[in-house]
């Protein structure tokens, strides 16, 4: 796969995206989707990703939003942020793809970002656990 390789976080992910997201159970069997947008919008020198959008899980159709905090920590890298200030995960985009881990208490999310091009990317969590066991992927497109 061809990466799209990232020195300029702010330059690269400023704006507005589209989102498509994904969730699939440990089988690959599909569980539930999100449509929405994602906006990345630097404050203070913190590049600010926010979603809104639509959750459809089994039953359920309601609301979903997100916030995170991206926190420059070189050409291409940041240091990602909850909206509450706890730490999610490192980030290092210079040759477009990054893996990263989250212990969230027994649980590991293991995500990658694939950066394909100048107007799309990626993300994949597998989330493995007592709690949890499933796959979320998140498609951004302008």
């Amino acid at each position: 796969m061809q990466y799209w390789p990232v020195s300029d976080l702010a330059a690269y992910f400023g704006g507005t995206w589209r989102l498509d997201r994904e969730i699939r159970t440990a089988d690959g069997e599909p569980a539930g989707e999100v449509t929405g947008e994602a906006t990345f919008t630097e404050t203070g020198g913190v590049l600010v990703y926010h979603e809104e959008g639509e959750l459809r899980l089994g039953g359920h159709v309601g609301p979903v939003t997100r916030t995170l905090h991206y926190r420059p920590a070189g050409p291409g890298r940041a240091s990602v942020h909850f909206d509450h200030g706890g730490f999610f995960h490192d980030l290092d985009l210079r040759e477009g793809h990054w893996t990263a881990d989250h212990p969230c208490r027994a649980d590991l999310y293991r995500g990658e970002y694939r950066v394909t091009g100048a107007a799309r990317w990626r993300q994949e969590w597998a989330v493995r656990g007592p709690a949890k066991d499933h796959v979320i992927v998140s498609r951004f497109s302008r």
